[in-house]
């Protein structure tokens, strides 16, 4: 399994989280729908890394479809609202 770390997300104009990426890595930026069938295919593990270790981005089944999150701090907030924009 290929790991890659994101440290950016791309928002659409209502927060929702469109794209991840890592500046200057070949796969960035990549659609969440790619990302969601690259986590379901399991052929690559998508991760946050922070300065306290790291955390695995994983697909939740939410009232409006699947989306990506984190849950770094146990809350109901998706860090990778956190995350700067690319």
């Amino acid at each position: 399994m290929v790991e890659r770390a994101v440290r950016q997300s791309r928002k659409d104009s209502n927060g929702n989280i469109v794209g991840l990426g890592d500046a200057g890595a070949t796969w960035s930026v990549r659609s969440s729908v790619n990302v969601i069938a690259d986590i379901d295919s399991r052929l690559y593990r998508y991760y946050v890394p922070w300065l306290s270790g790291r955390t695995e981005i994983t697909v939740v089944n939410g009232p409006t479809g699947r989306y990506l999150r984190t849950d770094r701090d146990r809350t109901l907030k998706n860090n990778l609202d956190d995350l700067p924009d690319c």
